[in-house]
């Protein structure tokens, strides 16, 4: 199930995208990661290629093209998009997914939605939670360098000028959901319907608060296996969770009143048809269809057009139905 999501900066400091994609980092601060002597760490395993950087790095590309056009020289300006492809963990195992595979596909991507762009391409091999899930960095300078063909996501004549900026709609996004779509299903790769969302989607900022409500309980969690205490919650869940379990278990109780009530209402048809008039299945019917505005005298002949018979003790009521 890849998805694709897009991270707007307004960083003047382009080479703070490729220390981020090269260097280990704090997944919570966001912060470089250092060792003992205070020296970042290489992250392992990863691949990474520039496009229209000419000899340059990436950051210096940028830098010149901006000058050379005069953008991105303020403060609001965006500066750099960053797209995130990321590829369902099963990939691996069942379809043959590498992180190779992974950065050329990331690559081909780059080259035919985001043309006429600087661009870095990074694959790494691993997730924020370290599910496996081989995922591709997509960096792009904002401006624009060469001019380019009309792409379908494109509404306006700057979106393919030199010298002008992308733009990120959401028309541009729906449209870089079905490519990834298309992608997945043309190689061969697991993949989820992006274009109409998820019942339950879980937003950036809940995913975090999820990552770091667990973190904070696995450390609390730790103190007390230490001390030979059994911990009461393993697992966090934010109100949100629980606000959807609730609903859930709301949603099954109404499926399974309304499914009383069509077998009840089944049985209602069949009882008629044997023993009650026209009349009175026509009167019991509106009965049970304005059950709540109906006075009680209503109520009353209506169960006595159902029931039989009800017994109650101490313990529970018996209702024996006519149906």
């Amino acid at each position: 199930m890849a998805t694709i999501k897009h991270i707007p900066s307004k960083n003047a400091d382009y080479g703070a995208a490729e220390a981020y994609l090269t260097f280990e980092h704090d997944e919570f601060t966001m912060k470089p990661t250092l060792d003992e002597a205070g020296r970042l760490i290489p992250r392992q395993d990863y691949r990474l290629d520039t496009l229209n950087c000419g000899d340059e790095d990436f950051a210096l590309s940028c830098i010149r093209a901006n000058l050379r056009y005069g953008k991105n020289n303020k403060r609001d300006d965006v500066k750099s998009h960053h797209y995130i492809i990321s590829f369902d963990p099963r990939d691996a195992a069942d379809n043959g997914l590498t992180v190779d595979r992974a950065q050329a596909l990331g690559l081909a991507y780059c080259k035919e939605h985001f043309p006429g762009h600087q661009a870095i391409i990074c694959t790494h091999p691993d997730g924020h939670n370290h599910s496996g899930n081989i995922h591709v960095h997509i960096v792009i300078n904002s401006l624009r360098i060469a001019e380019v063909e009309r792409k379908p996501y494109m509404d306006r004549a700057s979106d393919t000028r030199a010298g002008d900026k992308h733009r990120c709609t959401a028309a541009a996004m729906r449209y870089f959901r079905s490519e990834v779509m298309e992608m997945c299903h043309r190689e061969g790769l697991y993949q989820i319907d992006l274009l109409n969302g998820s019942r339950n989607k879980v937003t950036e900022r809940e995913y975090w608060a999820k990552r770091k409500g667990q973190a904070k309980l696995d450390k609390e969690n730790a103190v007390l296996l230490a001390e030979g205490i059994t911990p009461r919650q393993t697992k966090f869940e934010t109100d949100k969770d629980r606000l959807r379990q609730t609903i859930a278990y709301a949603n099954k109780k109404i499926e399974e009143l309304d499914t009383r009530r069509q077998t009840i209402s089944k049985a209602i048809a069949e009882l008629s048809v044997e023993t009650m008039s026209p009349q009175k299945e026509q009167e019991l019917s509106y009965y049970l269809d304005h059950w709540d505005s109906i006075e009680f005298d209503d109520k009353r002949k209506a169960a006595d057009g159902l029931i039989i018979s009800i017994s109650a003790t101490s313990d529970h009521v018996q209702v024996e139905w006519k149906i």
